[in-house]
C-alpha cells in the first residue's frame, strides 16, 4: 500500500470529486426552474463531501475533529443520495446514470463509514 500523503491521496475523496464533477456537469441540463433549488442542492451537496474530507484529513491528530468531519461528509453523501432520488423521480436523470451514480456514493458511504470506525488507523498523536 502506498503511503498517503495528502488528501487527494484518499481513494474516497478521488471518488467523491468525480462523482461531484459528473453531477455537476449533468445538473447542466435540469430546467432553469430548478436552478435555485434542486440544481444548487445537488451540487452544494455533492461539494461538500470532497470538502469535508479534506477538512478531515488536514484535522486527523485530533481523531474526535477527524470523526467529525467524515460524519459530516457521510452526511453530505447520503444527502445527495436524496437529491438524486428527486432528480430521477421529476425525470432529469436517465434510469442508468441515476443508478450508477447512487452505487458511487454508496461505496464512498461505506469508505467513510469504515473510516469511521476505524479512525485509530488513520489518526495520530502530536509529538511535541
Amino acid at each position: 500500500m502506498e503511503l498517503i500523503r495528502f488528501h487527494k491521496d484518499l481513494i474516497v475523496y478521488q471518488k467523491s470529486f468525480a462523482a461531484a464533477m459528473e453531477i455537476y456537469f449533468l445538473t447542466k441540463n435540469f430546467p432553469k426552474e430548478e436552478t435555485y433549488s434542486l440544481t444548487d442542492q445537488i451540487r452544494r451537496s455533492s461539494r461538500s463531501v470532497s470538502g469535508n474530507i479534506t477538512e478531515a484529513w488536514r484535522k486527523r491528530r485530533y481523531e474526535k475533529l477527524f470523526i467529525n468531519k467524515l460524519t459530516d461528509a457521510d452526511g453530505e453523501a447520503a444527502e445527495t443520495q436524496n437529491w438524486l432520488d428527486y432528480a430521477f423521480a421529476c425525470g432529469y436523470l436517465h434510469e442508468e446514470t441515476y443508478a450508477k451514480l447512487y452505487k458511487e456514493y454508496d461505496e464512498i458511504l461505506a469508505i467513510l463509514v469504515s473510516m469511521i470506525n476505524n479512525s485509530k488507523k488513520w489518526t495520530f498523536q502530536p509529538k511535541f
